[in-house]
């Protein structure tokens, strides 16, 4: 999941370009992900749009997108990529203890517009802006309203404390955003859902680009070329997740 707030990398030098996605192109015009600049890591193309028919298109090829206000449509596969393996979570023991007397309660979809709120507001050390601008709220909306977009939050005493949303296509959960109002909740959140991925058998959770905070948790890099072995073996059929329980 992509650091919140921060400002997608500038643009690439002049001598090599990106692939520029015309706006009434087909929605699976994508470039080969080999095509992917090195700096800035993974800039694969620009342009196009962000229909749900592109999104569903780009996350099963590897491809998600990233940008900023002042920037146009950015489309990413970074080399190499965080992911996180269900049987591989690891869970410390202080957080051990959160999961069971913290007073936190975690539930599966039932506060979306709140979380994607949350995860484009909330306040960053040394950073400004965000790259969850209204046109990727309002995208990942309409993903969540065909059933592909998740939300999982993070409650204490009734308020919405922490959260993370993603995109579940096949048997892969790709990680967006989380966000944490107390110590610990979005790892709480994060916890629960991980654990319920794995009585669902899924095959990986994409976390995109690394952090020691998921890292912490037991994601790591793997190959561009790995990760899309992956994806094609567990993407497929393009069906959303089924409905997961309200309460975790």
């Amino acid at each position: 999941m992509r650091p919140l707030n921060k400002k997608p990398p500038l643009k690439p030098p002049r001598m090599r370009r990106p692939y520029w996605i015309p706006y009434n192109a087909p929605a699976d015009d994508f470039p080969p992900l080999e095509h992917a600049l090195e700096h800035p890591d993974g800039l694969l193309a620009i342009g196009g749009d962000l229909s749900s028919a592109r999104l569903l298109a780009a996350y099963p090829r590897g491809i998600f997108p990233w940008f900023s206000d002042d920037q146009p449509i950015l489309w990413w596969s970074p080399n190499p990529r965080m992911v996180l393996f269900p049987n591989q979570l690891k869970v410390s023991r202080s957080l051990h203890k959160n999961l069971r007397n913290s007073g936190f309660s975690v539930t599966v979809n039932q506060a979306f517009s709140a979380v994607l709120f949350a995860c484009a507001r909330i306040p960053r050390a040394d950073q400004d802006g965000t790259w969850i601008t209204t046109d990727i709220q309002a995208a990942y909306t309409q993903l969540h309203e065909q059933g592909f977009a998740h939300s999982v939050e993070c409650w204490y005493q009734n308020q919405l404390v922490g959260g993370l949303y993603g995109v579940g296509i096949g048997k892969i959960f790709f990680g967006e955003s989380m966000f944490s109002l107390m110590s610990n909740a979005s790892k709480v959140a994060f916890v629960k859902f991980v654990e319920y991925l794995r009585t669902q058998h899924y095959a990986l959770i994409d976390c995109q680009v690394h952090s020691e905070h998921l890292a912490s948790l037991g994601a790591n890099l793997i190959p561009r070329s790995t990760f899309k072995q992956c994806l094609d073996t567990a993407c497929y059929p393009l069906a959303p997740m089924p409905d997961p329980p309200c309460e975790l």
